[in-house]
């Protein structure tokens, strides 16, 4: 009896290529290479600037639909076009330029004294255990104090001009620059001054090279917080006997019942507080160049 023999298996081609391949790879043909993208940048790309006004368009569509339907009473809240209207009037007779100027000035004046006064704090606070001892506590408390509510003891110590005002923007600016600047440097790292003492830095050298950009983003943090105060200081402050500025135009239009006066100063206030919001973001990249941070996605 004769026995039949399978033939063997097909070796495996372990190479993981088809045959047809390998005879296209033998004649020398390379294989095409395939670009990976993200998918984050396969999206369309929307400019940026038309992203962040898509808001205020819809709000303001909102605000001109709900007035023309009559469910906003012009007594209430008058439409945008009359605003315009307004603001168009008040700029060409002058008194909204001159309103914003003193306004600028008083802002600008207050902010510089808060600074000074809230970071000369801070660094002394920071920097020496025995200035931490002797202003902390005193700063810690005063700030609890709604600064607000100072207006009529700074008319009685101060007067009615300018100085209560100023005094009032000071006040207010300096508590936010004190609490992150004293924050950002105690929240430096201890192996970084470390590193410097074994560099062979003397204590201003830590100080001007190690300490003081390490506390700036803190720094950065607190004068963004800090013009937002300011002006809403300003706002309580020009409440208050003033004979110039914007909220002496507020004042003059609650007597009146001139709603859109009124909406004309405070569409001023927020336009003042972004763009000053916008230069300490412009200046807070330019500083912090060194400092790589995520940016969302």
């Amino acid at each position: 009896m004769s026995i039949s023999h399978a033939p063997p298996p097909p070796t495996p081609d372990i190479s993981g290529t088809a045959p047809h391949e390998s005879a296209a790879s033998g004649s020398g043909s390379t294989p095409d290479l395939v670009a990976l993208v993200p998918s984050s940048a396969r999206r369309a790309r929307v400019p940026r600037w038309l992203r962040r006004t898509t808001g205020p368009v819809l709000l303001l569509a909102l605000w001109q639909l709900l007035s023309a339907t009559g469910t906003l009473s012009p007594d209430t809240l008058a439409p945008p076009g009359t605003i315009a209207r307004v603001a168009g009037d008040l700029v060409e007779d002058g008194s909204l330029t001159s309103a914003m100027g003193v306004s600028l000035q008083r802002v600008a004046i207050g902010l510089l004294l808060g600074a000074a006064v809230g970071t000369g704090l801070a660094l002394v606070s920071g920097l020496f255990r025995i200035g931490e001892d002797l202003v902390d506590a005193s700063v810690q408390m005063l700030r609890t104090v709604p600064f607000v509510g100072l207006i009529p003891l700074f008319i009685i110590w101060f007067g009615i001009g300018e100085t209560p005002k100023i005094a009032i923007i000071t006040l207010g600016v300096s508590f936010p620059l004190y609490l992150n600047v004293y924050a950002g440097i105690r929240g430096v790292d201890a192996q970084l001054i470390e590193a410097g003492e074994s560099l062979g830095l003397s204590r201003w050298g830590l100080v001007r090279h190690v300490i003081l950009p390490g506390a700036l983003p803190g720094a950065m943090t607190g004068l963004r917080y800090s013009l937002g105060i300011a002006w809403l200081a300003l706002v309580f402050a020009e409440q208050i006997n003033a004979d110039a500025g914007i909220g002496f135009l507020m004042v003059q239009a609650r007597d009146f019942l001139r709603t859109d006066v009124i909406v004309v100063c405070l569409i001023v206030y927020a336009f003042l507080g972004l763009l000053a919001d916008f230069v300490v973001r412009t200046l807070e990249r330019l500083l912090l160049q060194w400092r790589p941070t995520f940016t969302g996605r």
